[in-house]
């Protein structure tokens, strides 16, 4: 029986995560699709650990029963906005193997693995005291045990039968009334499922050698039909071919065509490598579905849910391990249907998001327009065929737009307004770059081990409909939205960033190394790198990119198209960095990135590259740390094998594990011991996880010892901050840091460096971009006018400013170069920098000049009458002398607010002592801005602005994935998210607003609708037997006949969404309360079955009264001999 995990199904039962915060998961996996109401995942997620191997719903009644992997029953009540679990019951000495419900019934059947029946009350989850004893089912003469029991069900004829089946292929056709086995089969190949013929003479069974067998009740000696679908065919009198098992089947009959007969599995053993299939077998005609995912389980979908007659399918839904899919048995090419859920996010793995709140209300119906002609062909043209529940918009409605980077270079746009969940637009970056064939690509495979397109960053302005990614391959490319399709050239730059500074301390070759030798412990590829390649090849690598952009004229359809693409170089044999920093104005037509060897600005308008500088040369003349450019090369550092975690930009992967970082944890968390070299790292500002100091903070990790030159020998060419990149890696860059003992450590961090993320600056000289923000500003101290500036955030802690001298006319903006200069202004904070932003005199949020959007291939408009209308944002002019500007700058350790143009610090607020920001972000909430931080050790932190005063500070959630620092985002409206599992996003809100309106916004699972009538029957088929049976199961389960069962063998435990639930609540005032507000709350629901079981009956009066009527009036003039 195929196991998956229980929280992933019943992702509609979940929300939100413990704290104040509240959330609503949004993704795909087994069973979910839109965004899930909050409420209720604390709950769940603590208690309900187990894996779910089956679950069964009661038509009609808005429960479901569970069957999980700890031999648990839970019944969950879906009547209410919150689902949750009224009953369990725990087996204690047997383990559940199948459970069977029948239709309109509240007895439930379950088969045990040591062969045994036992029947369970759903109201009240009591066990019964009838047991059907395998031993008693089978012949005396059986020396053998027939196995677990794999098949319960009743018989459609005679509702008092029921058949049993057994996975040594025996099946038993037992009678409940009389206690008995009224017949046997014998099949000798072991049973895996079993399934009714409508009319109740036949049953079909499959077989762990790929064969069908027909039984016909009358003749149960041998099989009455057998097959082997997929088997090749034999001569006459031998055995078809055996085929692999098949896992299930479904016997569906029609009234007007032949019968489907639907499994999973069977297929031959010779096609090993052929994906998970369903098979559908319709008169002679047979076909083979393959799906992409192994299935779980699959249920056709008929138009009665009555046993006893023509079932009438009409469609198959396929639940697969990462996927739903619906099939339309009505055509006879078997297409599928639509999905209008997103089961797909996880298409390729999620490796960064973006989430966009009150954006410009057309841009979803912009991007649906346009997606919806990239979608897939081929589709059932019927529409989605499950329905059920109900949205509830709330109060919230403005637009929200999330966007997901994928590992294989696609970008998806999702609509995430009120609460549901919506893919609008897909784009493919690595449509832009020529394919690798076999044998070439060397380049890339030797800094990125897969996912060459993977998406590390996205830049994304709504208004102006600029797009921009970087890649895992040091790439960066440009999009345009343009309605109209167009083919041109893709232009592509490429850019040279070499940042080579003097090796300050060199290893002493006397000292004897504190570290074991790792020759014998790191992999050789894990540190040869592209240098040893090189070596063995004999040519330096120089000026090469990863990835080879498309020379050729490219189409491209209407929606986001290529404007440029710039790519980042080799350089004296080595490989560009990864990029850690990337900002665009719209306004300016320019993009900046960097990485940890420099700063790279680009004019995309003109195409050229304006400034390409490593971080040193930034400085100028004014650099603090007096670093002198480097000298003819020298043996590298050593790179220790227990690294540190310096803040959010530095996640330092294991080199003896080759931890892959691209779209799971950065670092694998486990409970082994602490190393004793880490345990000298540990300090009142560390934060350790599982061995690895995860604190900017921390002093080294090591004993402060120095190595020799034969151990330095051993290390390859990769110098600090120059490491082989990872797979898909979101790490800013690797900072590695000289083992120094730690009172060196700290002379250097307080009294050589005004940032506490690096612990010597002369020794860890690698000083990457972080942060990067373009605005109108003021470049220099005590400027009269603002001018563009780009804020640049380093590592170090450090902000420069570069000023941005732009052609004053429109139409020189297109011929005119563009000036690009350091001011020499610095400002200074402790921690990486992480964000900025600008709010003018009066504590208004300034936002960034932007450009507006206007079609470039539009060719109605007339060229001349083209022109660039900018939006800059800039602060009211005043005669007043004095400060104009407030800027914030926001870092791993604190929070400051300058005020320019005197840059004179009006408030600092050190947000953390013990840990480190991750995320931080200036967000609108209720027309205000605060500033939003989510740090390492779980907090979210919300300030206010400019005054920084605490808002809030909330426990949320700790770190323990570094998926979750990867994916984290805040964004306007007091909501957040990040993704919680490779495929769920969780969303959370700090708004108390949306928190008071959120069970307005939580949807219905359950629609209460009416049992369908059975089909009326004539009177000689039912005189004869052709109509099911039915008997009352109370009087032959119930206490007073069958008695009680054994204490010993279940425990009934009171679930917490009922009565019995609370009665363990704290007494008192609000206990009594709880118990009442339950109680009526139950009465509610009993008098709400009650009126609506009162209305079926009104209404079938209603339909008896005017059948009635209608025969009367058909024979009212007749005589009685013409009858």
């Amino acid at each position: 029986m195929k196991k998956f995990n229980f929280r992933k199904v019943l992702d509609g039962l979940t929300a939100s995560s413990p704290g104040s915060s509240s959330g609503s998961n949004s993704g795909g996996g087994a069973g979910s699709g839109s965004t899930h109401p909050a409420g209720t995942a604390g709950i769940l997620r603590e208690e309900i650990q187990e894996t779910l191997t089956s679950d069964y719903f009661q038509i009609c009644k808005g429960a479901l029963v569970s069957a999980s992997s700890d031999d648990t029953l839970h019944l969950w009540n879906l009547r209410q906005k919150k689902p949750a679990i009224l009953h369990s019951l725990k087996f204690n000495r047997e383990r559940i193997t199948y459970c069977h419900l029948p239709f309109q019934s509240k007895w439930l059947y379950v088969g045990t693995e040591r062969g045994n029946t036992h029947i369970v009350n759903i109201e009240s989850f009591i066990l019964s005291g009838y047991v059907i004893m395998w031993n008693k089912a089978i012949e005396l003469s059986t020396k053998t045990h027939p196995g677990p029991v794999v098949h319960l069900s009743d018989s459609p004829r005679d509702e008092g039968k029921l058949l049993i089946g057994y996975e040594n292929g025996t099946v038993v056709f037992w009678d409940l009334k009389s206690k008995r086995a009224e017949l046997r089969v014998y099949y000798d190949e072991a049973i895996h499922s079993i399934d009714w013929h409508h009319e109740g003479k036949q049953f079909m069974c499959s077989h762990s050698d790929g064969s069908l067998t027909l039984w016909n009740l009358k003749s149960p000696s041998r099989p009455f039909q057998t097959t082997v679908p997929h088997g090749k065919s034999q001569r006459e009198g031998r055995k078809p071919e055996s085929c692999k098992p098949i896992l299930k089947v479904e016997y569906k009959t029609c009234r007007n065509s032949e019968p489907f007969i639907i499994f999973s599995g069977g297929l031959s053993y010779d096609k090993a490598c052929r994906r998970p299939s369903l098979t559908i077998m319709h008169g002679k005609a047979i076909t083979v579905l393959e799906m992409d995912h192994p299935i779980v389980e699959f249920l056709t979908l008929c138009e009665t849910p009555y046993p006893n007659e023509f079932q009438e399918p009409y469609a198959v839904a396929v639940l697969l391990e990462k996927d739903l899919i619906v099939v339309d048995l009505t055509q006879s090419n078997f297409p599928i249907f639509e999905n209008p859920y997103p089961m797909d996010i996880h298409e390729s793995p999620v490796t960064c998001t973006a989430y966009f709140a009150d954006c410009p209300p057309d841009l979803i119906l912009v991007l649906y327009s346009i997606g919806v002609k990239h979608k897939k062909q081929g589709y059932s043209n019927k529409e989605w065929p499950i329905s059920g529940g109900a949205w509830n918009l709330g109060t919230q409605t403005y637009p929200e737009i999330i966007i997901t980077g994928h590992a294989d270079g696609s970008i998806k746009f999702w609509d995430a307004s009120a609460i549901t969940l919506q893919m609008l637009y897909k784009l493919k970056t690595s449509k832009v770059f020529e394919k690798q064939k076999v044998g070439e690509g060397k380049q890339t495979c030797e800094i990125v081990e897969e996912d060459p397109y993977a998406i590390q960053m996205i830049y994304w302005c709504p208004e102006s409909r600029i797009f921009c990614v970087s890649g895992v391959s040091a790439y960066v490319i440009i999009y345009k939205f343009s309605r109209h399709e167009i083919t041109t050239e893709i232009v592509s730059l490429e850019v040279r960033l070499q940042y080579d500074i003097e090796d300050i301390i060199t290893p002493e070759p006397e000292t004897s190394p504190p570290f074991p030798d790792l020759s014998s412990q790191l992999p050789s590829r894990s540190l040869s790198g592209s240098t040893n390649t090189v070596a063995s090849e004999g040519v330096t690598k120089d000026s090469i990119p990863c990835l080879n952009v498309k020379t050729r004229p490219v189409r491209m359809p209407p929606g986001y198209q290529a404007e440029l693409v710039i790519q980042l170089v080799w350089v004296d044999g080595e490989p560009p960095q990864q990029i850690t920093s990337l900002a665009v104005s719209s306004a300016y037509g320019i993009v900046a990135f960097g990485n940890c060897n420099g700063l790279a600005v680009v004019d995309f308008i003109q195409k050229t590259v304006l400034l390409s500088m490593g971080t040193i040369d930034l400085y100028r003349s004014s650099d603090i740390y007096q670093r002198q450019p480097r000298s003819p090369r020298k043996n590298k550092q050593f790179i220790a094998d227990n690294f540190c975690m310096r803040g959010l930009s530095n996640f330092y992967p294991d080199l003896t594990k080759r931890i892959r970082t691209s779209y799971q944890s950065l670092t694998e968390l486990n409970d082994s011991p602490v190393p004793q070299e880490l345990e000298r790292c540990k300090s009142p500002t560390s934060d350790h996880v599982n061995g690895h100091c995860t604190s900017p903070t921390s002093q080294s990790c090591s004993s402060g010892k120095r190595l020799s030159s034969a151990d330095v020998s051993k290390i390859n060419r990769w110098g600090p901050g120059r490491p082989p990149f990872r797979k898909a890696q979101s790490a800013a860059c690797m900072e590695i840091s000289l083992p120094v003992t730690t009172e060196e450590s700290r002379e250097n961090s307080y009294n050589r460096s005004r940032s506490s993320s690096i612990s010597s600056i002369d020794k860890d000289s690698k000083e990457a971009i972080t942060a990067l923000y373009f605005m109108e500003s003021f470049a220099r101290k005590n400027d009269s006018t603002i001018s563009p500036c780009l804020f640049v955030g380093t590592s170090l802690g450090m902000v420069l400013i570069i000023s941005l001298n732009l052609p004053s006319a429109d139409e020189q903006r297109f011929t005119e170069p563009v000036m690009v200069l350091p001011s020499g202004t610095f400002l200074s904070l402790k921690g990486a920098v992480l964000t900025f932003s600008c709010m003018d005199r009066t504590g208004g949020l300034m936002q960034p000049p932007y450009e507006v959007w206007r079609d470039p291939n539009n060719i109605d408009e007339n060229e001349k009458s083209w022109r660039r209308k900018l939006v800059m944002n800039c602060p009211s002019p005043s005669q007043e002398i004095g400060d104009h500007q407030y800027t914030i700058i926001c870092s791993e350790k604190q929070a400051k607010v300058f005020s320019l143009p005197s840059q004179t610090c009006l408030y600092v607020h050190n947000i953390t002592e013990t840990s480190f920001i991750l995320q931080a972000d200036v967000v609108v909430m209720c027309n205000s801005a605060c500033l939003a931080c989510f740090c390492a050790n779980g907090h979210i932190m919300i300030m206010s602005l400019p005054s920084l005063r605490p808002m809030l500070d909330v426990n949320y959630l700790p770190l323990t994935d570094m998926r979750i620092a990867r994916t984290f985002c805040f964004t306007n409206e007091g909501q957040a998210l990040y993704l919680v599992s490779p495929t769920e996003i969780q969303r959370l809100t700090y708004s108390q607003e949306m928190c008071d309106n959120l069970q307005d916004m939580l949807g219905d699972l359950f629609t209460p609708i009416e049992t369908p009538e059975a089909q009326n029957r004539g009177f000689l088929k039912g005189l004869f037997g052709g109509s099911g049976q039915t008997f009352d199961r109370e009087e032959l389960f119930g206490e007073a006949s069958a008695g009680k069962a054994s204490r010993s063998l279940a425990q009934h435990i009171p679930g917490p969404g009922g009565i019995e639930g609370m009665k363990g609540a704290a007494g008192g005032v609000m206990g009594e309360l709880t118990r009442a507000r339950i109680a009526l709350d139950e009465r509610g629901q009993r008098l709400g079955e009650l009126e609506e079981k009162t209305a079926g009956m009104m209404t079938s009066a209603e339909a008896f009264s005017k059948h009635a009527h209608e025969l009367m009036l058909k024979y009212k003039d007749k005589k009685w001999y013409q009858f």
